[in-house]
């Protein structure tokens, strides 16, 4: 089966278990983000700065793998006129659901963001791109496609998780594993994914995350680290996450 597959099906799982990235958000939040009170995470803790935004009222936003019902139900509430691409028909039901109870337009699209994404050219004017790279193996051909899909000048914010994670086991204490983590190159880390329900990860280094963002076309306009949120990382105050503002330079 292919591994996009195999991590569509634990997702699903992990939703109907109560999975954190995988909760809409509420008809209140959605009234509050209608009222200008709102925030949106790229990566575990740290809100997005604003100033990262473009002008969003009749913006084109693409909601990269960030179904769920968490960010494209803000997105609508401030005017953006949203479409969400993921591969988890789980999180494409939020995205409806949310959608038809606040009663706003969005395009949903099921595809494998490790394919060429499902658009022309310069349809959009934001990427929100929360972590989820980690779920595919090759990063820079993503890149590409974002690029091509954006207008110039148009942004791509992407949450980014930096590897640290994957050297450590459960508890977090011990470094039982060496990088890259590949579970489609090493049995026993296929094992190991799959024992541990984590599904199939993948680690990026930062040439492929960030210089992979630079050779694509990309010009960095900003960034910052984030935590787990949780667990013996997170007290110990170790980055294990990277978010970034990119910009589409205009030619």
């Amino acid at each position: 089966m292919d591994y996009a597959e195999i991590n569509a099906g634990i997702i699903d799982r992990w939703i109907k278990e109560g999975w954190e990235w995988g909760q809409p958000i509420s008809h209140e939040s959605y009234e509050k983000a209608l009222n200008g009170e709102w925030e949106m995470l790229l990566t575990p803790t740290k809100p997005v700065p604003k100033y990262w935004y473009p002008e969003l009222r009749g913006c084109r936003v693409l909601g990269l793998a960030s179904g769920g019902g968490q960010q494209m139900p803000i997105f609508a509430a401030l005017g953006a006129e949203c479409t969400v691409l993921d591969y988890t028909p789980g999180q494409l039901e939020s995205e409806r659901m949310v959608a038809e109870r606040e009663g706003y337009r969005i395009t949903i699209v099921r595809a494998d963001m490790s394919k060429p994404l499902p658009f022309a050219d310069e349809s959009f004017d934001l990427i929100f791109h929360p972590v989820s790279n980690c779920y595919i193996r090759e990063v820079l051909p993503l890149w590409k496609e974002c690029w091509r899909v954006l207008t110039p000048g148009g942004r791509l914010l992407a949450g980014l998780d930096n590897g640290v994670n994957y050297l450590f086991d459960e508890d977090e204490r011990t470094v039982v594993n060496s990088l890259p983590f590949d579970p489609l190159s090493d049995p026993e880390i296929y094992e190991q994914c799959m024992t541990s329900d984590v599904g199939l990860q993948f680690s990026h280094t930062l040439e492929e995350q960030i210089r992979g963002q630079l050779q694509a076309g990309f010009r960095l306009l900003d960034c910052y680290e984030d935590t787990n949120g949780e667990g013996e990382l997170h007290r110990r105050r170790v980055p294990t996450y990277w978010a970034t503002c990119g910009e589409k330079e205009v030619k």
